[in-house]
């Protein structure tokens, strides 16, 4: 069953760019990547994982930092790709910021599959507690797309986590493919059972326009968190190009803002290796199919039902039960409703605090499109 698990994966999952962006050399006893901006800001490391591989990780340190971010990136992306976003990211988050390659990406050693990725998190949550003095409490979670499966996986087994930021995110690797409404087996990355667990705020970015992972995957995903933050839905974001978008910075700015503000008041954490060794509840190929998440949806009442009623063409206009339904809705009024999220609205111009993040997106493919189509070459 465990064969069919990691089949799964890598058919569906995992591209791992080749050959790799970037190579590490050491220079003066320090490992260095090539083919970046050298910073002294910067330190290149090789992590060893609880399955035998050897990964490697950057961590960005920021001087005005109170927090870390842990950054899960999406498919067909490694570290020489991710670098300068990364740099920006935590010059403008005032964020430490640590990113690192799966298994069998970049110069990370062994093949790609679920249970390695989950492995590679731990080893760079573990270097930044043991290594950087980062405390539980001061680190958040950031997964984008196929890195929303090990994000969350960590998460949920970190109680007194700071916050989650789930990008693009899947729903699981089957759902993506197929519309089922049950969690099989030999599913991977089974995040919507999984987000209930979460005991942090998390945000959820989405683009409507998405045609590889469906913005309702990351609607479900918001409706079943625990604590939910503000949401964005990006009009008009594709899979690959949210970082275009001026209101993806500012809402990220705004997020990690608040929850700087408000800390939340947590029992006293145990041991790292206490937390990291407590069973997954839905990773674990052998146990027993579970309905999921889907179905229970019916019976919630939508938060938009607790929203104050807002103005329309029709005042008559029945109060929908969710986003969905009053997305179809909005084709028959003759004046569009103005989205009560903010991040609905269309591009605003963009700043001269992020005009960095167009031209640098631009230059840089962070996610095949194809990430989640299964191909003949890839069977």
């Amino acid at each position: 069953m465990g064969a069919v698990t990691s089949s799964m994966a890598a058919k569906f999952a995992f591209f791992p760019p080749n050959p790799p962006s970037y190579v590490v050399d050491e220079v003066s006893g320090k490992l260095k990547m090539t083919d970046v901006a050298v910073r002294d800001s910067v330190d290149v490391l090789k992590l060893c994982t609880k399955r035998g591989n050897n990964i490697v990780a950057m961590y960005i340190k920021n001087p005005s930092a109170s927090m870390t971010l842990l950054y899960s990136h999406g498919n067909a992306a490694d570290l020489g790709q991710m670098y300068e976003l990364f740099s920006e990211l935590s010059i403008h988050l005032r964020v430490n910021l640590m990113g690192y390659d799966y298994s069998g990406y970049g110069q990370s050693s062994g093949k790609p599959s679920e249970q390695n990725t989950y492995a590679d998190i731990e080893a760079a949550y573990r270097c930044l507690v043991e290594k950087y003095g980062a405390k539980e409490e001061d680190i958040i979670l950031y997964g984008q797309s196929v890195g929303s499966g090990p994000t969350i996986d960590l998460a949920t087994r970190l109680p007194n986590l700071r916050a989650v930021i789930l990008h693009s995110p899947i729903l699981s690797g089957l759902r993506v493919m197929y519309p089922v409404k049950r969690t099989y087996w030999f599913d991977i990355y089974k995040n919507i059972d999984k987000i209930p667990s979460i005991n942090c705020p998390v945000l959820v970015i989405h683009g409507t326009a998405d045609d590889v992972v469906d913005c309702s995957h990351g609607k479900q995903l918001w409706e079943n968190c625990k604590e939910k933050y503000e949401p964005l839905w990006i009009k008009g974001g594709n899979h690959c190009d949210l970082e275009l978008f001026p209101q993806y910075i500012k809402h990220l700015k705004k997020f990690v803002g608040a929850i700087e503000k408000s800390r939340n008041q947590r029992n006293g954490q145990g041991p790292i290796s206490d937390q990291l060794d407590k069973p997954r509840n839905s990773s674990d190929f052998r146990e027993k199919p579970r309905v999921s998440m889907d179905q229970r949806e019916n019976s919630r009442h939508s938060i938009d039902l607790r929203e104050k009623p807002r103005g329309s063409t029709d005042r008559k206009e029945k109060s929908r039960a969710s986003v969905d339904k009053r997305e179809k809705s909005r084709k028959s009024v003759d004046r569009p409703e103005r989205a009560h999220n903010h991040g609905m609205d269309q591009p605003e111009k963009a700043r001269n605090s992020i005009d960095r993040f167009g031209g640098m997106m631009r230059s840089v493919r962070l996610c095949n499109i194809d990430c989640f189509k299964p191909t003949a070459t890839h069977a």
